[in-house]
């Protein structure tokens, strides 16, 4: 059994924050009979393991506490799940680090990169870090021959075509942010948005892959995936969400 303290020392945790966590609900302790203090079992333990994996997750506290009291919770499925989570972040740092060290061994040599190998080195980045953050959720949702195709078609990209995509991203996205303000996901700003998000995909996909089914699966990944939605939040507040209901009601008029 372990006191408010003794665990605070164990897991790094401030006292201050187990007894948040026990007044909202979340870990509740037992009590001592003698002196009432809050005592912490191997369950509670267990339990705040659970809770630490899915904060660092970046899960809501309130969210925390509906997936481990749900009746269905497995805890060996979760760890599972997070693992992989792990193991994701590390692909994305190790692509990162490839990227970093390629840079220093050029400037290490004394070697100056030309503006051609610069941006043959920003699309090789683009590449490992697409793979590492999203490789394993786009095979499985449209199989390895797209993914391959996409990097193919990436590697593939004149400088101009590469500004351009860059251009139609902003542009989505500013649309997206009126749309958003607007309120309406089948108005002209919605439209327009769509529209141009589906200009900015045929840059990587293959000719004739942005279809109705594919982009409304694609949009819908955007609120299946924390990574997108987050990236999509930055957009604007609940944007996910709204894009999905703007793609669905574009195809759907």
């Amino acid at each position: 059994m372990y006191t408010v303290k003794e665990l605070a020392r164990l897991t790094g945790l401030t006292p201050r924050t187990l007894r948040y966590y026990d007044s909202i609900g979340l870990l509740c302790p037992g009590r001592g009979r003698e002196n009432d203090y809050r005592l912490y079992g191997s369950e509670e333990v267990d339990r705040l393991q659970q809770i630490l994996l899915y904060r660092d997750m970046g899960v809501p506290l309130e969210e925390i506490k509906a997936l481990l009291s749900a009746p269905d919770f497995d805890r060996e499925r979760a760890l599972r799940e997070h693992l992989e989570r792990l193991r994701e972040r590390r692909r994305e740092v190790d692509a990162l680090i490839r990227a970093v060290q390629t840079t220093l061994t050029e400037i290490e040599g004394g070697t100056t990169m030309t503006d051609e190998k610069k941006f043959e080195g920003m699309k090789r980045q683009a590449i490992e870090e697409n793979e590492a953050a999203y490789g394993r959720e786009l095979r499985e949702k449209y199989g390895d021959k797209a993914v391959e195709e996409h990097a193919s078609r990436l590697r593939g990209m004149s400088r101009k075509e590469w500004e351009q995509a860059g251009r139609d991203e902003e542009a989505y996205k500013a649309a997206l942010r009126r749309a958003v303000r607007a309120g309406d996901p089948a108005g002209a700003d919605a439209r327009e948005a769509v529209r141009l998000h589906a200009a900015w995909l045929s840059h990587y996909w293959p000719e004739g892959a942005v279809t109705p089914q594919a982009h409304i699966g694609m949009a819908e990944m955007y609120t299946q995936d924390e990574r997108f939605t987050a990236y999509y939040e930055e957009v604007a507040p609940g944007c996910a969400a709204f894009f999905v209901g703007a793609v669905k009601a574009y195809y759907q008029s």
